[in-house]
């Protein structure tokens, strides 16, 4: 008789647990908790990096030919906008700040894409389907250049430790203007579209 009372409560003690860990958690939030790990309250971007990590290139330098697939699949190089400003930006589909900024982007497209091409870099590689990113560029309607990292060579050659992160090149392929770390806004683009000759 003992042990088949022990053997009973061994069973509800064994189905509480069940029921305890099935038992749907409640949402607080949609909004997930925003957490600032770069020890720079200014700083807008989506990152944890390591301690010493490079800071990035800097004015003067030339800016590295990368050569990537563009969204419809073609090849496309930097050194071939040579001799046009380029707003070059590096993104994802999963980073809010990006996301606030595109809508940004492709206003200042529509208004000066004749005067500067605007290159947004998605960083594919940190993607969960390089689907992802076609779907949430055609769905936003965004018209400006979109090339795809997929093994993230041009987030590495630009030192990119944050999204979004944007770069300035000037006529002469080289880097003019200090790199944008967080989201640009239309007004900001246009204030570097003047600096940038």
């Amino acid at each position: 008789m003992i042990k088949q009372i022990s053997a009973a409560l061994v069973l509800l003690v064994l189905i509480g647990l069940i029921v305890w860990e099935v038992k749907p958690k409640e949402e607080t939030s949609d909004k997930l908790p925003e957490y600032n790990v770069s020890g720079n309250p200014d700083q807008e971007g989506t990152a944890i990096t390591p301690p010493n990590a490079e800071e990035g290139l800097t004015i003067g330098d030339r800016a590295p030919d990368v050569e990537l697939e563009t969204m419809e699949g073609e090849t496309a190089k930097l050194s071939d906008l040579r001799g046009k400003k380029v707003i070059l930006n590096f993104w994802a589909t999963w980073c809010p700040p990006c996301k606030e900024e595109m809508p940004e982007m492709e206003k200042f497209h529509k208004e000066y894409g004749d005067e500067v091409e605007i290159i947004a870099v998605n960083v594919t590689g940190s993607e969960n389907e390089p689907e992802d990113v076609y779907k949430y560029v055609t769905n936003n309607k965004y018209t400006f250049d979109v090339w795809m990292d997929y093994q993230l060579e041009a987030n590495d050659a630009y030192h990119v430790i944050s999204i979004p992160t944007t770069y300035f090149i000037g006529t002469d392929g080289r880097i003019q203007q200090p790199h944008k770390v967080g989201p640009m806004t239309y007004d900001f683009m246009v204030e570097m579209k003047e600096a940038l000759k």
